[in-house]
């Protein structure tokens, strides 16, 4: 049974979904409409929600369960499979159906690595468990769309997650998942965000600026996310303890697109709606690369990190270009709607973050677009050689593209988001310049399938309705074909080209693009023989000696120069971060107070189990691009500790031999305990705990003012 307030909600909770922006068909199965969308009012954990750990006794779990009971959470136990026992004074079951009979638990927090992760889900979803919370990362694609062909179907459970720190009430004391507890506070803002390292810096500025917090929930950066953040939205409109919202997004997928849309709704409806403030991340993005979260690209008729800034700025919604910024912001606007009378001094005292609705947004590099960042650069490249011989064996034959290339088509598989399912993709032109504006995807079941009922849809849309008839057939079992390789190769997207030959007795078929999870092999060791394929000249040296260490390291471009004969910019920022969204939000601060001079001369993404080693790396890698002045280190700890990265620099210099300036900035857990590291060292450093000062100190050593003036 869930939580009093949980249960109270759940009428209200209750109504349709907004008009969409999306570019795929609705599904036709009614439980598809309705079912998930009842489990909405799961989310409003607090201090009676009854907590148990799957993966209970692990090392990890443990250390967990530890921290959450002492700051307050209600845990009841956990689960060991084919165990029982005691594990920290609390009982251990063998299954999570006997922890629902015998411990009655709300939710729980499933701490297993990615290859056990699937299973674990589904078992608690087959215990409907009201909330789940997965934190693990790199769980394969296809297991999670098998999952929530699952979810779909039911109205008991619902998921948070994966690849997502969980989610945490601030009030009710209550945490699922690896926030750093000492930056919570409770209070009366909520928070969704898609990364992890960004929400702490969200919380953070609240904390520091006096506002707190009362549901933080972290939707993951997944492909395919259990809950988005509309679900997050509808909770929030109802809390009584929510008088203000915040919405972190970044580039990938169309979740902000949506919540653009369901927030104009809102405030159509409401008298008196409740402020909110975002940010996102991603425009300074190297085109055409997965920017460290799985599902930190742009796939084809989804928006770039610009149009969604651009939809949640036309929606009212204050926008910031940087998480610290939250604090300020959050006591401004929630003086002006009245919610926080006791801040309206402070409110007009605070006039210097670079904020507002009519804000310039973060620059895009000029590269930056749909028609180039489809096909993505993913650590699989198959030849066209091998491409034509994979589709060969799936009964698809390639010709050569027709020489009138106006009649032509596109069709294929890929991910339909915010469905949470795969989906046929399609398009009545092949042309690279039309394609992002005129495809559409039509979702399906990933248990079932695509129906004749979807395939006609889609080769109605694809104007092939006047085609003979055999044609069509043709076209119907390709998309057939195309489904069995999808599935047997745990493809995300597989799209080809097609026209009907001019006789109309064969299609002409060319074009293929095939872009594989690599995610099923690395965690699950899956067709291992695929990926044996791999090409690795495609990628940069330092890339590869990056991914030996579980490093994401991605070199950006030289921002332009204002003449051709102007020399190479050699005074760029390198930038070593922790989490894949604040890296992004790193380069897009960077870029927005520095440029056009000069910006960030990489993307750095330490990942979130990040050793002093791995820092150690991480300057090394930095340090062979000659354009880099300056290092900047800029760490927000969860997993993250503050003394690790203070070990880590001390150990680079050792090691790499620095001869660079680094300028760091260490929040979050263990922040004190490294800068005092990092001073008691007595190295060529020069640490921070403000963001926008670091970023200042980084300007004046690359020679280069706040305002983008060489000094």
């Amino acid at each position: 049974m869930l939580p009093h307030r949980s249960r109270c909600l759940s009428k209200k909770l209750r109504y349709p979904c907004p008009n969409s922006r999306l570019t795929y068909a609705p599904f036709s199965s009614s439980a598809r409409r309705n079912g998930y969308d009842d489990t909405i009012a799961n989310l409003k954990i607090g201090k009676d929600t009854r907590v148990i750990f799957q993966g209970f006794t692990g090392k990890l779990a443990t250390a967990n369960a530890k921290e959450s009971i002492e700051w307050g959470t209600n845990v009841v136990g956990g689960v060991k499979p084919g165990g029982s026992g005691e594990h920290l004074g609390l009982p251990v079951l063998p299954s999570v159906r006997a922890a629902m009979e015998q411990l009655k638990p709300d939710a729980t927090g499933i701490y297993v690595a990615a290859h056990q992760a699937p299973a674990a889900i589904e078992e608690a979803i087959e215990a409907e468990v009201p909330l789940i919370v997965a934190v693990a990362e790199h769980i394969p694609i296809h297991d999670i769309m098998r999952i929530h062909s699952m979810l779909q179907t039911q109205s008991k459970s619902r998921l948070v997650g994966a690849n997502a720190p969980g989610i945490i009430s601030a009030i009710g004391r209550c945490r699922i998942g690896f926030q750093p507890l000492p930056t919570f506070s409770p209070g009366h803002v909520g928070i969704v965000a898609k990364s992890g390292t960004l929400s702490y810096e969200t919380v953070g500025s609240l904390t520091r600026s006096g506002v707190g917090q009362s549901l933080c929930i972290a939707v993951g950066g997944d492909v395919i996310a259990g809950t988005s953040f509309v679900d997050a939205l509808k909770v929030f409109e109802h809390d009584t303890d929510t008088e203000g919202i915040i919405i972190v997004g970044e580039l990938g997928g169309t979740s902000e697109e949506e919540a653009a849309d369901w927030i104009r709704d809102y405030k159509k409806r409401t008298k008196d709606p409740k402020p909110i403030a975002a940010v996102i991340g991603g425009f300074q993005a190297a085109p055409g690369r997965v920017m460290g979260h799985a599902g930190a690209w742009t796939g084809l008729g989804e928006g770039t990190s610009e149009s969604k800034w651009k939809a949640l700025s036309d929606a009212g919604v204050t926008m910031v270009d940087h998480p610290a910024k939250f604090g300020g912001v959050m006591k401004e606007i929630l003086a002006q709607s009245g919610r926080d009378e006791r801040s309206a001094a402070q409110a007009q005292q605070r006039r210097s973050y670079h904020t507002s609705r009519s804000a310039s947004r973060p620059t895009v590099p000029p590269s930056s677009s749909i028609s180039t960042t489809y096909h993505q650069k993913r650590s699989l490249h198959l030849s066209p050689e091998q491409s034509k011989e994979l589709l060969k064996s799936y009964n698809i034959e390639l010709t050569a593209p027709p020489a009138d290339t106006e009649n032509t088509h596109f069709v294929g598989i890929d991910v339909a988001r915010g469905a949470r399912s795969p989906s046929i993709i399609a398009a009545p032109t092949s042309s690279p310049s039309q394609l992002s504006h005129r495809v559409r995807r039509f979702p399906f079941d990933y248990r079932t399938g695509p129906t004749q009922e979807t395939i006609s849809a889609a080769i109605s849309y694809l104007q092939l309705d006047a085609a003979a008839p055999k044609t069509k057939a043709q076209t119907a079992s390709l998309i057939t074909n195309l489904w069995t390789l999808y599935t047997a190769k745990e493809a995300i997207t597989a799209t080809v080209s097609l026209a009907p030959s001019p006789s109309q007795d064969t299609l002409q078929i060319w074009n293929p693009y095939l872009f594989f999870d690599d995610a099923a092999f690395k965690s699950n060791n899956r067709h291992a023989d695929l990926h044996a394929l791999r090409d690795t000249s495609t990628l940069h040296p330092t890339s590869l000696e990056a991914e030996a260490s579980g490093i994401v390291f991605i070199p950006l471009a030289s921002p332009s120069t204002t003449t051709a004969s102007s020399p190479p910019r050699n005074n760029l920022i390198g930038t070593l971060v922790n989490g894949a969204g604040l890296a992004m939000n790193t380069n897009d601060v960077l870029s927005l107070r520095l440029s056009p001079t000069t910006t960030s001369a990489n993307f750095l993404d330490t990942g979130g189990k990040a050793t002093s080693q791995t820092i150690s790396t991480s300057f090394k890698l930095i340090l062979q691009d000659p354009r880099v002045a300056v290092v900047f280190v800029n760490i927000f700890g969860g997993l993250t500790l503050g003394d690790m990265i203070a070990e880590g620099i001390i150990l680079a210099f050792k090691e790499v031999g620095v001869d660079k300036p680094v300028v760091v900035r260490i929040k979050g857990t263990n922040e004190e305990e490294g800068r005092r590291i990092l001073q008691e060292a007595r190295l060529p450093i020069v640490a921070f705990d403000d963001f926008e000062e670091a970023v200042r100190e980084v300007g004046r050593l690359a020679g280069v003012a706040s305002d983008g003036k060489e000094i």
